[in-house]
């Protein structure tokens, strides 16, 4: 019963450091940096840029932690030490990441010479859609967990059989370091590919305090799910940022037509009875501009994400052992 409350004190404390932290950092993207210029109209969109990238780097993160947790789980007693072995493969991970990143930043910048600024941003804002669509694809996510977690699950108990059988030690380590660093590096080759747009409209300092927002709160994950040993609703966890994310891919997808035809790559049939009736704050913060083409695309972006929910939820006419 006393380590139960010790655990619940240390949850909420946490907690609370997390919201602490979620302050300072939005306040500190909000009027840290370029004081007046911070009131501006693109100013003011720094703090909803900043919760739409924390979010996304939350759920990945959740995704990367479920994995790890698959990884490492009955890695106790002698058995324990391989779980060092799994930490450097994240660690390695997060340097390709790093890299991707650079790598991912250069090729926008070498396109932006010989194209224009409109066309890059409409570009790089179609790739992020893509990588959010998948994100929030349910029915790719339910194959994901059967899939991806049950592969490391099945390579891991590979490499521990072929320990007991004989096999070096060393060959069983870098084999650990290989799920850890998958398990990291396929979480952070999207959100690096996701960040690129924000970065050509918000700038690196917005989105640096996005990602911090999004790995603090990941790290209150890690953390209690390997230090605490608390079980977590990861489901509730998952279903809740991806309803986030979803108002985040509606936004986007209203912002990306908005800017495919500025560049003049997606005709604008304006609707003027609709022009009347949505306010300009809707314009602003929605996304929601009155031309039959971007009403059309988020739609169509709601219905994608809402039927694969459906039918990622959708049990099987076998019952629920089928549906297990």
């Amino acid at each position: 019963m006393l380590h139960r409350l010790r655990s619940s004190r240390l949850f909420w404390l946490l907690i609370l450091i997390l919201v602490a932290v979620s302050l300072g950092v939005l306040m500190r993207a909000e009027f840290g940096r370029l004081g007046a210029t911070a009131r501006t109209g693109a100013g003011w969109r720094q703090t909803p840029a900043v919760l739409e990238i924390a979010t996304l780097v939350l759920r990945e993160g959740l995704e990367c932690v479920l994995v790890l947790a698959a990884v490492t789980a009955g890695l106790e007693g002698a058995r324990r030490v391989y779980r060092s072995s799994i930490g450097a493969g994240v660690g390695m991970g997060f340097a390709a990441t790093l890299l991707t990143w650079r790598v991912a930043a250069l090729i926008v910048e070498d396109i932006g010479k010989n194209s224009s600024a409109l066309a890059v941003q409409a570009g790089t804002g179609l790739l992020a859609i893509v990588v959010l669509l998948l994100v929030m694809n349910w029915f790719f996510h339910k194959l994901y967990w059967t899939g991806w977690i049950s592969l490391h699950s099945q390579k891991k108990q590979r490499l521990l059989r072929g320990g007991e059988n004989g096999g070096g030690s060393i060959g069983i380590s870098l084999g650990m370091a290989s799920l850890g660093f998958t398990s990291f590096y396929r979480e952070g080759f999207e959100v690096v590919l996701f960040l690129q747009s924000y970065r050509l409209r918000f700038g690196n300092t917005v989105v640096l305090h996005g990602v911090i927002l999004g790995t603090f709160a990941s790290g209150i994950v890690a953390l209690l799910t390997y230090i605490t040993h608390r079980r977590l609703p990861y489901r509730r966890m998952l279903i809740a940022t991806g309803l986030m994310l979803t108002f985040v891919l509606l936004v986007m997808v209203g912002e990306e037509a908005q800017e495919m035809q500025l560049a003049g790559w997606l005709p604008a049939t304006e609707i003027p009875a609709l022009a009347k009736c949505i306010p300009s704050w809707m314009g602003f913060w929605l996304s929601v501009i009155p031309t039959a083409e971007s009403l059309c695309a988020q739609a169509l972006a709601g219905l994608l994400v809402l039927g694969s929910y459906l039918l990622a939820t959708a049990r099987p006419p076998g019952g629920s052992a089928a549906a297990s």
